[in-house]
């Protein structure tokens, strides 16, 4: 019998409004809550990938129990546990099957998983950490690889990613900086966005999350309060959420763990209503963290039960309990019936969730739950060659060639090469701690990595194999090589399970596990010693900056990120990464990221000097470049006006190679202390050897707008300065700009991008 949410002719909305008419409460509550199958599997010491996951999942019902009423999602099929790609899409498709038989009117779950640095499942292309996408500074990039992520998600019958991490890293001892794409939110929301409009190109719900505040915890502890005011929440964290919803098309946003000045997100109506959807016009899902509701009582203490945690949530505008159900069902259920919480609130909620569904064609008449992947007895392949060389692409795009004094890189083909450091052997330092052998598979040991991960010392003699590798067990082997390979960073994990990672949070920004200890050594001998920092955040690396000949990072560059940074020591790869985050002097004086008024700077008021040593933005090469010719179209512009910033960028080495041009926004008077410098634009610039290109940027003055009271974004006249540079750091021109005309309120209609456009010239005519 076909029914009216059968039509798929009609729109998401009158479909979902027609079932919802028909459902009774448990029916609709049960379309608010998830089932995370094999969650209570395992020692929760061990296995634990959600805080207090053992503990809140031991009342979680049974399916037998849910299904009556049906279910509104299903949590993590593929990566809750080592499965069999092809086994699990069959069992998967076994499970839809059952959910809509069971129920009255057949309604299918949506199926979710992590994929922040690809499908979270075993057998997966693993690429590179989200820090590494900023590091790219190459949105269409990360978009294609989005794509690619989002189409093998789908053909398994996924539906939604709980991907991308949008905020804002605001202090790097925080454990989960390597899900972050920078301290800088125009980078973080340009590189962010690209991410969802993959995901979503290829049908699958992108969540954006953590929404908001999650990053600027107090003493950078995971889940502790942030505490900040609305004029830095508005500029600085909640623009790349803006930029995702609004041009990336994100259908989902998912509530942060913290609070803020007391309130916590998943209780804050403000937020959720006021902002997400009366103010910006957000029409999708709000799911909550894993237990967020939860959270509610038995964390943040506002709540006395799971009832009233419920009704918080609910009435704040979290539209679906995630992972597994224990406030939305029965506890909401009495709460209703009693006349203590609307139905409408319920109702609110389900219709989202129904409309999403409708969308997905899990309402529709021939919906059929064997996904593409199965068609003609084939085996599911989660590591397809596309895929594989899109993470090979991003991982070499996004190696940091920080210092190379005395140009001991790239490598001479037959030095002699002592590779040192505990982590050179070990693929532990190229993967997130959202990558499935370091987030399930440290809990089966057991388990091979189900996809092909070499260790940078294997990288590094398939690169070289002429060269003559030793591998240096303590710095008395080095002696007689050429040149050291220092190879240092992190080890991912959850909840202190490694130096990196969700719950990994750090005290300082020394180098973990004793790795200072070792380089003391190399450094004070006489072979020349190159860092390859493999790490998931930056570490203090100026103890030894001076005694170093060069020195290499990477942001966990996933399963192809040996080789990328084996080509970028050998030459193979001209890099041409640039940093998301500054790599600090000292391990100390956190936090200290570049967007900061004049206090916020170096200066005599204080001992500390906050300047890092190697600044944000910055990168070097193997090539060299030349900027000439900077101008602006015009040099005063109206309130609502808009000039190009134009550059001619040369390659003047021997080599192709990308230059990164940066646009840099400086505001000397203002009605609130602003950012010294901060990004607006930027324009990745490949040359070949002698070739030019003109970069035009082209910037809107509703990029120079500023909260200058809560709620209230203005653009007004004033001198302002347009600054290129290579780095925050390396500011090589600077463009006199007059702002004009009546003061301008501005809202989230605003201009949020610096559109870039970079036109190749000619090659001059040869000399004659």
């Amino acid at each position: 019998m076909n029914h009216p949410w059968h039509d798929a002719t009609r729109g998401p909305l009158d479909r979902a409004r027609a079932l919802l008419s028909e459902l009774t409460l448990e029916e609709k509550l049960a379309q608010l809550v998830g089932l995370w199958p094999g969650s209570d599997v395992g020692n929760a010491d061990e296995a634990d990938v959600a805080p207090l996951q053992h503990e809140i999942n031991a009342g979680q019902p049974d399916l037998a129990e849910l299904l009556p009423h049906g279910l509104g999602q299903l949590t993590r099929p593929f990566g809750t546990l080592p499965v069999d790609p092809t086994e699990k899409a069959k069992l998967l498709a076994e499970d839809q099957r059952r959910i809509v038989s069971a129920g009255r009117f057949g309604i299918p779950a949506l199926a979710h998983e992590e994929c922040l640095t690809g499908f979270t499942a075993w057998q997966a292309t693993i690429l590179p950490t989200p820090l590494a996408w900023g590091a790219t500074f190459h949105p269409e990039l990360v978009e294609h690889a989005a794509e690619l992520i989002g189409e093998s998600l789908r053909s398994v019958g996924i539906h939604q990613g709980l991907s991308p991490v949008l905020d804002v890293s605001r202090d790097p001892r925080w454990g989960r900086t390597e899900e972050t794409i920078g301290e800088d939110p125009y980078l973080v929301s340009t590189v962010a966005t690209g991410y969802v409009r993959g995901l979503e190109s290829a049908g699958i719900v992108a969540t954006l999350k953590h929404f908001v505040g999650y990053s600027a915890s107090r003493a950078a502890r995971n889940h502790a309060p942030v505490s900040m005011g609305p004029r830095e929440i508005a500029d600085v964290l909640l623009p790349p959420f803006e930029m995702a919803l609004r041009e990336g098309g994100a259908r989902s946003v998912m509530a942060a763990y913290n609070d803020i000045d007391g309130v916590p997100a998943s209780a804050d109506e403000a937020l959720l209503v006021g902002l997400l959807r009366d103010e910006w016009g957000f029409e999708g899902t709000v799911v909550s963290d894993y237990f967020g509701i939860s959270f509610l009582e038995v964390n943040h203490g506002v709540a006395g039960s799971p009832a009233e945690a419920a009704a918080l949530a609910l009435a704040a505008g979290v539209d679906v309990e995630l992972p597994a159900q224990r406030c939305y069902g029965p506890p909401l259920a009495e709460l209703v019936r009693a006349g203590r919480v609307p139905e409408e609130l319920v109702d609110r909620s389900v219709l989202r969730v129904l409309a999403q569904k409708a969308e997905l064609g899990l309402l529709d008449a021939d919906y059929r739950p064997d996904p593409a992947a199965l068609d003609d007895g084939a085996r599911v392949d989660l590591d397809p060659p596309a895929l594989r060389a899109a993470a090979r692409s991003l991982a070499e795009e996004s190696v940091v060639l920080l210092a190379n004094d005395g140009g001991a890189l790239p490598l001479a083909g037959e030095a002699r090469i002592a590779v040192a450091g505990p982590l050179a052997d070990d693929v532990a330092p190229l993967l997130g701690c959202y990558t499935f052998p370091r987030h399930v598979g440290v809990s089966h040991p057991e388990l091979p990595l189900g996809v092909e991960v070499p260790t940078l010392f294997a990288a590094l003699r398939a690169e070289l194999p002429d060269a003559r590798l030793t591998r240096a067990a303590t710095a008395a082997d080095v002696a007689g090589a050429d040149v050291c390979v220092a190879v240092v960073g992190d080890r991912s994990g959850l909840f202190g399970r490694g130096t990196s990672g969700e719950g990994c949070d750090a005290a300082d920004l020394e180098l973990p596990d004793g790795q200072g200890a070792l380089l003391d050594e190399l450094v004070a001998g006489d072979v020349p010693v190159v860092v390859v920092a493999l790490t998931g955040r930056p570490y203090a690396l100026g103890r030894w900056a001076d005694r170093l000949a060069g020195i290499v990072q990477a942001f966990q560059p996933g399963q192809e990120g040996a080789g990328a940074v084996a080509g970028v020591l050998s030459g193979r790869v001209n890099p041409a990464g640039r940093l998301p985050v500054g790599v600090p002097r000292d391990a100390g004086g956190q936090p200290a990221g570049y967007l900061a008024p004049p206090l916020g700077q170096a200066g005599e008021a204080s001992a500390v000097d906050p300047t890092a040593l190697f600044p944000f933005g910055h990168g070097l090469s193997y090539t060299s470049f030349v900027w000439n010719d900077p101008a602006l179209t015009t040099a005063t512009v109206p309130t609502d006006g808009e000039t190009t910033v134009s550059v001619t960028v040369t390659n003047t080495g021997e080599r192709e190679g990308t230059e990164v041009v940066q646009l840099y926004l400086h505001d000397p008077v203002a009605r609130t202390a602003r950012p010294v410098n901060r990004l607006v634009g930027y324009a990745r610039v490949p040359l070949a050897a002698g070739a030019s290109a003109r970069v035009d940027l082209a910037f809107h003055a509703d990029l120079a707008g500023y909260t200058a009271a809560p709620g209230r974004r203005i653009v007004e006249p004033g001198a302002l300065e347009l600054r290129l540079g290579a780095s925050v750091g390396d500011l090589r021109h600077a463009l006199p700009l007059t702002v004009t005309g009546p003061e301008r309120r501005i809202g989230h209609d605003r201009r949020l991008r610096c559109p870039a456009t970079v036109t190749p010239l000619p090659a001059p005519p040869p000399a004659t």
